[in-house]
């Protein structure tokens, strides 16, 4: 979970916070010396340092959900998962959030992997994707790419959630658009029959 460290504040001898201060405050008590006038040292006394730190689940300051989507294309037809999401079965291409130390072609391998087992090369950047959800008012930022099977891997436990894995024809996908997770679905998809390919050098990942 990503945290922001929003701000510093040092309070001197009697300060104190708010009972009224925003949740999230983390305070930390450290203790320093004051000379006295008449070279005594003066008794430690308290300084307060509190970190605001402010988390996307808390709500406290807004971030896009940075997820990968693979297209993978064989013989016609297109790699797809049926999901179940709140109780409906929807239609996805293999897609799932990026990890934290995870470039963007590694995650859009290991999402194919996990969703459909297949192992797949992926061949080319299709392009970056914003859609904010109506219902959640969550945004999303999808990155997809194009790829190519190369095994398959039947008897792999899918990741939670997923039903299966099928083929589908993009007349067959189009079809269906009722039951399109989103509409990045079809879009991604349509960019990708069209022919856009962008070089996977496009994305650069600096360690």
């Amino acid at each position: 979970m990503a945290v922001l460290v929003f701000g510093l504040f040092v309070l001197g001898h009697g300060a104190s916070i708010s009972p009224a201060a925003p949740a999230g405050i983390a305070a930390a008590w450290t203790l320093s010396g004051l000379s006295a006038e008449n070279g005594a040292t003066a008794p430690p006394r308290p300084v307060q340092r509190s970190i605001l730190v402010l988390t996307y689940r808390s709500g406290r300051f807004w971030q896009p959900d940075v997820t990968v989507a693979t297209v993978v294309a064989h013989e016609g037809r297109l790699l797809v998962v049926e999901e179940s999401v709140g109780g409906e079965l929807v239609i996805n291409q293999p897609a799932g959030h990026l990890e934290p130390d995870e470039t963007l072609p590694a995650a859009a391998l290991r999402e194919t992997l996990e969703e459909t087992g297949w192992e797949v090369r992926l061949t080319a950047f299709i392009g970056a994707y914003q859609w904010t959800s109506p219902n959640e008012g969550r945004h999303f930022l999808r990155l997809a790419f194009a790829a190519e099977p190369l095994r398959h891997h039947p008897d792999r436990v899918l990741d939670e959630g997923i039903v299966r894995a099928v083929w589908m024809t993009p007349a067959e996908l189009a079809a269906a658009s009722a039951r399109h997770r989103s509409p990045l679905v079809w879009r991604v998809a349509e960019d990708f029959l069209s022919g856009r390919r962008l070089p996977l050098q496009a994305l650069t990942h600096c360690p």
